[in-house]
């Protein structure tokens, strides 16, 4: 059972904040000027991310206005988690020891039925389509349609792996089948594809359709798989417009509430570009209620702390300096000879420190500098290590840097 990623290991993630990487490239230019940067909450732990986050599609509490009486809310590190590798393309994927026989591709050219219920793909095409029951309460034929990498709830359907994938993309008979079954699914859902860029709207049994994905939030799940499924073979370009009509539909329109927290946590996730997840989610927290429960971002920009000109209170951990570079020290030293003996080292009143003794073996006792010396640091640090080294040669006498 080789590994794909061959003997290196990769380290999974262990909080929300190292899944999610939407903003980790974005920019000051990239945030639409006076908008609130309400930020991302606390990480949940795995061990309480069940309890908050419930089964995917439940309803979020009903929220006052009030901060105060807003309930705790978290993000669920295992949605993070699961669609942080989904996006990664599952990280340490392995081989099934079984010979690659294709059957999903199989099945979608109309040669083998899905298992277990021997049922042709082209009979669910053609017969299944506004048999809106069936499609509800069957739960095998889901995992046939949209097949993914990983093991859904239907144990007779197959993963895909890579090669399969890059043999499904090359045949125009299981693509256009795929879309069918695409389509097949947004009509029982209340929409329509519009063209071949994925663009969707509401279809004109959307009133009915949505009072029912409001209430069978079963349904929640499967999107998920399509999205990803979307994502697998080929149409990813297809996600943005579907996951923006049920942001729309739900915070917007009011018309499939229960479906926010499902959008906002998994639908939005399953996008591998974070230029676009970025747009989905500061569109979200406009028409989000109540605004300052939104909990999917940007994160809060960090005041003060290095380079800003602010400071941390004494007993920080600060920013270390970096060491002085040799090129660095040599210069030092050379200035050291024309430095006067009455020399000293000023620091501010806020970052000033107390050093017990700098001769001998190093610097000691050093305590309480405060972090905005970040910028200023390397040369204090650099002055010190001079200062120590003309003390040790008798050349200064040992001075302290003055409060």
């Amino acid at each position: 059972m080789g590994n794909l990623l061959g003997s290196w290991r990769f380290k999974e993630p262990s909080t929300v904040e190292e899944c999610d990487s939407t903003w980790g490239s974005d920019s000051e230019s990239d945030e639409p000027a006076g908008e609130d940067d309400s930020g991302i909450s606390e990480t949940v732990s795995p061990a309480e991310s069940d309890r908050a986050a419930g089964v995917p599609g439940d309803t979020s509490p009903q929220l006052t206005d009030s901060p105060e009486s807003v309930p705790k809310m978290k993000r669920s590190f295992y949605a993070a988690r699961d669609l942080y590798k989904y996006r990664h393309s599952y990280p340490n994927f392995r081989k099934s020891r079984e010979p690659n026989e294709y059957r999903n591709l199989r099945f979608y050219i109309n040669k083998i039925p899905l298992v277990p219920d021997g049922i042709y793909i082209e009979e669910i095409l053609t017969k299944w389509r506004g048999d809106y029951d069936k499609l509800e309460h069957n739960h095998t034929y889901i995992q046939w349609l949209f097949p993914l990498r990983e093991q859904g709830l239907n144990f007779y359907a197959h993963e895909l792996t890579q090669e399969e994938i890059k043999e499904f993309q090359s045949t125009r008979e299981a693509k256009r089948r795929f879309l069918a079954a695409y389509s097949l699914m947004l009509d029982f859902y209340g929409l329509k594809l519009l063209d071949k860029s994925g663009n969707v709207a509401r279809a004109s049994n959307w009133q009915e359709r949505f009072q029912h994905l409001n209430e069978s939030q079963h349904n929640y799940l499967r999107i998920t798989r399509i999205l990803k499924s979307l994502g697998e073979l080929g149409y990813e370009a297809f996600k943005a417009p579907l996951v923006r009509l049920f942001l729309e539909e739900s915070l917007c329109h009011n018309t499939i509430p229960n479906m926010q927290h499902s959008v906002l946590e998994y639908y939005v996730y399953t996008i591998r570009l974070p230029a676009t997840r970025r747009r989905l989610l500061r569109y979200a927290r406009q028409h989000y209620k109540p605004a300052h429960a939104f909990l999917w971002g940007p994160p809060p920009k960090r005041r003060g702390g290095a380079g800003t000109g602010g400071s941390v209170g004494a007993g920080s951990s600060g920013i270390r300096a970096p060491a002085p570079t040799p090129e660095q020290l040599r210069r030092g030293e050379e200035s050291t000879t024309s430095t006067s003996a009455n020399s000293r080292i000023f620091v501010s009143s806020h970052d000033g420190m107390v050093c017990q003794d700098l001769a001998g073996g190093g610097l000691q006792g050093c305590a309480g500098l405060g972090s905005n010396m970040a910028g200023r640091e390397g040369t204090l640090m650099m002055r010190i290590v001079q200062h120590r080294r003309a003390t040790a040669t008798g050349r200064l006498p040992l001075l302290c840097p003055t409060m």
